[in-house]
């Protein structure tokens, strides 16, 4: 069994609900799921910016209108940021270029995600998109299984852009429980050949509505067989919904988590968690 840390790591004032994150030459970059900017954490010196996202961004959107901002990913220099679909309000993928730190693309994927619903078999009311990996050649989307159906499914993407012509598989996935509540997929990255994820219990059937947090794990997909190498429990009480890398060598890798408290606050707990991978 992997042997793990989780620790605090920085606590960061102006942000809720963080969603997802990605941690790059010294610069955390964040999203909530119910704002309309990207967030910019220079852990270095402590300053902190937001850039617009939407028209007329703001903070503690109500939840009927919200974007649902629930993925981040990144490949050379653009950050891809997407809803979850779980509305039709949040059906908005939005590219952000990090040399000029603005938005440069805004789509509208709700013919895409109809696609994945019809293709995955998923229920429109039961579709919610937590996690993204883009590298370069392939997109891999996670599904969060926390609808009545509990549809955890990894969707494999081939195509350089969302608009071109594509090929789509998918796998699902029957995660673990944690005190009777099955874990559903909240986050995930690609490290080498492998995809560590994030999942979370809340105990709830519905893709709208919270529910109790009774914990989170860490798992690890092989991206050749797509199949689970392991899982490990790593909170009884956080809900985390961002993973990022922070630091790696060949005997372990650093992951920066953000957690969703499904609070207004504007405050965000960034947590460290170091995995032995010997």
């Amino acid at each position: 069994m992997k042997k793990f840390t989780l620790e605090l790591f920085t606590t960061i004032i102006g942000i809720g609900s963080a969603s997802g994150l990605f941690f790059q030459d010294n610069f955390i970059y964040l999203i909530g799921d119910n704002s309309g900017f990207l967030y910019e954490y220079n852990i270095t010196n402590t300053s902190f910016n937001k850039h617009p996202l939407l028209e007329n961004p703001s903070q503690n959107i109500p939840k009927k209108d919200k974007p649902d901002f629930e993925s981040l990913t990144h490949f050379e220099d653009t950050l891809y940021i997407f809803g979850s679909g779980s509305t039709e309000k949040r059906n908005a993928m939005i590219e952000f270029d990090l040399k000029t730190r603005k938005k440069s693309t805004t789509n509208n994927l709700v013919d895409l995600y109809a696609v994945m619903q019809s293709f995955g078999y998923i229920n429109p009311k039961d579709f919610n998109l937590e996690g993204a990996i883009y590298n370069g050649e392939n997109w891999y989307f996670f599904n969060r299984g926390n609808g009545s159906s509990n549809k955890n499914v990894v969707f494999t993407l081939h195509a350089k852009k969302l608009n071109e012509e594509f090929s789509l598989l998918s796998n699902d996935y029957k995660l673990p429980k944690i005190k009777g509540v099955r874990t559903s997929f909240t986050d995930a990255i690609l490290v080498d050949n492998k995809i560590y994820f994030l999942a979370t219990a809340e105990n709830t059937t519905s893709t709208y509505d919270d529910g109790e947090v009774l914990g989170s794990i860490i798992g690890r997909i092989d991206l050749e067989s797509m199949k689970i190498d392991f899982t490990k429990k790593i909170s009884p009480t956080n809900k985390f919904e961002g993973l990022t890398v922070f630091s790696k060598n060949e005997d372990q890798v650093q992951f920066l988590l953000c957690e969703d408290k499904d609070t207004d606050t504007l405050e965000s707990t960034i947590y460290k968690l170091s995995l032995d991978l010997r």
